[in-house]
């Protein structure tokens, strides 16, 4: 096996890292999940992780040099989502999505900012699955939150026509994007030390 081939396999330090930046980034859903008590930022929680979640992963991708670093920390938050309450649907979302962000991230050969940003914007989208039930088990979703209120489930079905999924991806995407930009003005040592330009 030759040096080369080896130094494409993941090593202890750069799972260390994932499970680092896996905490921070859960850390921030989190504080943003809380706010999904109140209708409207229930339907823009995607569209907030994307942004601010942007910053600190924009410095996850200073760490990232290897195939898979970026798929297992989305499959990892497909797995937090399903232990915390969510149904198991945003797991093979998160699979996907990891998938192409790990794919345009090594097409920029790990060294393009404008890759770097551009993955920013595709990962978030792992956050869509939790909207999966609210679309497709409507009847569910607010059985298993009815101690929200109905005034919460009338307001929330109101905010979620069926067309309402793809603006939800779509404003992730975009959000994705300026958290990106955000995290490249933010963090631009980072990515200078990093040979990322």
């Amino acid at each position: 096996m030759s040096s080369a081939e080896i130094s494409k396999r993941l090593n202890g330090r750069d799972l260390i890292n994932i499970g680092i930046y896996t905490a921070i980034y859960f850390v921030v859903v989190m504080a943003l999940a809380m706010t999904g008590l109140i209708p409207i930022c229930l339907i823009l929680l995607s569209s907030m992780i994307a942004v601010v979640g942007g910053i600190p992963f924009m410095l996850f991708l200073t760490k990232v040099k290897k195939p898979g670093m970026i798929l297992i920390m989305s499959v990892i938050m497909g797995i937090i989502m399903f232990v915390t309450g969510m149904t198991w649907m945003p797991i093979p979302v998160s699979i996907v999505t990891g998938l192409i962000a790990e794919f345009v991230y090594w097409r920029g050969n790990y060294s393009s900012i404008k890759s770097a940003i551009l993955t920013t914007g595709v990962f978030p989208l792992w956050a869509c699955g939790n909207y999966l039930p609210l679309f497709l088990q409507r009847e569910q979703y607010f059985a298993d939150r009815a101690s929200y209120g109905e005034e919460y489930a009338a307001q929330v079905m109101q905010l979620t026509p069926d067309w309402m999924f793809i603006v939800l991806v779509v404003a992730t995407f975009v959000c994705g994007i300026i958290g990106g930009l955000i995290g490249k003005a933010l963090l631009k040592k980072h990515f200078e030390k990093a040979g990322i330009a």
